[in-house]
């Protein structure tokens, strides 16, 4: 193929995405500076952000329960129905205030395992000053990482890695040995400002989905042979330093680019091993034609990381939360694009934690949502929602320290007021996952201190510990919701009753087990989450020493009981 030909197939504007296996995939342009950053990365931790287009409805995403009553009344054309109804809410955590508990929308139950497995946060009310609503403008601000009245020709992990390591020539010094992988991969087919440096554009290619396809097409480029002017591969020299010249230089170096890296990117997906998990990929309750969206990305990461990948930091995507009209069906608010939306990222994520922990990754990988602006807090007269300001972001990972931040929204308003500015929770990822360093964030990355400085609008940004110091093999926070809290009386002659915590509906057996693991009685019941006595009637059992076990889907727990006569 001639280089010219294959410049005109890739087109002039840089990034079009590389479509690998069948995932549309952005490249970040890496240069031998952000080689070196990830080279001597502090730790291997990665980071997935995970855009929800068009402006996600938080109230129907994350019910508020403590004032349930004012929110139907603002919206109960699309009510997600509380405690009646087929499908009804599911109950978050139990055992937070009152003010602060959440319903779940109902396809939402892969979320919840997540949370109950202290693998999922929730973040209420995130935004920033002056939020306006607008498409365009919010993507923008929330890549960028600045004020709403910021123009940034560069994104927040952009500007970072231009601060910490002045760049050198484009496109010449990559890749390196140390640093073979491309430093970010955004999926989909839009470069995002999320990724750009000042004066140092990220640069993408297209080409075909299957791997041998590309490697084939990989081998088959020839060089610059255009017109016989010089069959060596290089420009004549009076082009040499003309501004012609260095935008040729620059197009053609995309071919060496697109080389360097598909190659390098097929052979750490063949590497990797095939997922042996089921990622869903239908919505199971209506007769829906399209598929899960978040599957074929998460499943590729997860391979690419298996295989050797070094990259840190990936963008996966999923559309559709512009919600206007017809977000739930007419006759049941449980139903819509917006339930199926949601079913999918749960699902995908709960599928890709399993294929992660599978892979002995799951330690590496945090994923955080956003989403441009939420919805108000009223519905519509079209079942549907209109651009608001605040909303919630949840963040998924076994490094993530798990529970519900902030309270339910003030359901008087027109909307959601803002309890986080996003870039609180930015700030906390960059420091706490991605290992930098305190004063890089605030000079040179957001300009302000969101870990622990002055809020210019009145008091201080509350420092969020969304980090697990530790993450180890035990899950304290399952145990945490899930447990025998008490065993009384003990000693015991004539009854002992077992208080089981449950933070989930659960068919929970509590068995009464002798010295020689007999079981000699047991009691079996469907609960809802909360507090519930079981009793055992101790008249005929000898006296002695015995153990009250109680086991459900995610209930395991062991006390002592001693009877005595």
């Amino acid at each position: 193929m001639k280089r010219r030909k294959f410049i005109h197939k890739l087109g002039f504007a840089a990034g079009v995405p590389i479509a690998f296996q069948g995932v549309p995939i952005q490249v970040l342009a890496n240069n031998k500076p952000l080689q070196r950053l990830a080279a001597q990365s502090t730790n291997d931790n990665v980071l997935i952000i995970l855009q929800m287009h068009g402006g996600n409805d938080g109230l129907n995403t994350f019910i508020p329960l403590g004032n349930y009553d004012e929110y139907y009344s603002r919206r109960a054309n699309i009510a997600i129905p509380y405690k009646s109804g087929n499908r009804t809410l599911i109950p978050l955590d139990s055992t937070v205030a009152d003010a602060d508990q959440v319903g779940l929308h109902p396809d939402m139950q892969a979320f919840k395992d997540l949370y109950d497995g202290g693998k999922a946060a929730v973040f209420q009310g995130v935004s920033y000053e002056r939020n306006n609503g607008s498409h365009f403008r919010g993507r923008d601000i929330w890549f960028m990482g600045g004020d709403y009245d910021d123009y940034y020709s560069s994104g927040w992990i952009g500007r970072y890695l231009n601060q910490e390591y002045a760049p050198l020539q484009y496109p010449e010094e990559f890749p390196t040995e140390n640093m073979p992988d491309p430093l970010a991969l955004e999926m989909g087919q839009d470069v995002s400002l999320l990724f750009h440096q000042t004066g140092n554009i990220p640069t993408s290619i297209s080409l075909p989905s299957d791997p041998q396809s590309i490697q084939n097409l990989i081998n088959g480029l020839s060089g610059f042979s255009d017109e016989g002017i010089d069959p060596r591969g290089f420009p004549p020299e009076f082009l040499n330093n003309s501004p012609y010249g260095k935008e040729m230089d620059w197009i053609l170096g995309l071919e060496d680019k697109s080389e360097d890296y598909i190659a390098q990117l097929v052979k750490v997906y063949n590497k990797g091993n095939e997922t042996q998990v089921d990622y869903p990929e239908k919505y199971p309750f209506q007769n829906r034609a399209s598929s899960n969206p978040l599957s074929n990305q998460l499943r590729l990461i997860a391979r690419l990381l298996d295989g050797g990948l070094k990259t840190k930091v990936f963008l996966v995507k999923i559309g559709g939360f512009d919600t206007h009209a017809e977000q739930t069906e007419s006759y049941d608010p449980t139903y819509g694009s917006h339930a199926k939306l949601l079913y999918y990222i749960s699902e995908a994520m709960k599928a890709f934690n399993t294929d992660l922990i599978n892979r002995g990754l799951h330690t590496r990988v945090l994923t955080v949502s956003m989403s441009e602006f939420g919805r108000r807090i009223a519905s519509n007269g079209s079942y549907g929602t209109d651009h608001g300001t605040g909303g919630p972001v949840m963040m998924f990972g076994a490094g993530v320290n798990p529970g519900i931040y902030g309270t339910n929204p003030d359901m008087s308003q027109g909307n959601v007021q803002m309890q986080f500015d996003y870039r609180q929770l930015y700030a906390g990822i960059l420091k706490d996952w991605l290992g930098v360093d305190q004063s890089v964030i605030t000079n040179d990355i957001f300009f302000r201190d969101f870990i622990s400085g002055p809020n210019p609008n009145g008091g201080n940004y509350e420092p969020l510990d969304l980090i697990k110091s530790t993450i180890t093999g035990t899950d304290e926070f399952l145990k945490s919701k899930f447990n025998i809290q008490s065993v009384y009386p003990n000693p015991a002659s004539k009854y002992a009753q077992a208080q089981i915590l449950v933070n989930d509906y659960q068919n929970v057996r509590v068995e009464l087990i002798d010295l020689n693991g007999r079981v000699v009685q047991q009691i079996t019941r469907s609960v809802k989450p909360g507090k519930h006595l079981f009793t055992f009637q101790l008249d005929q059992t000898p006296p002695g020493i015995y153990f009250v076990k109680a086991k459900s889907e995610k209930l395991d727990d062991t006390k002592r009981l001693i009877i005595r006569k």
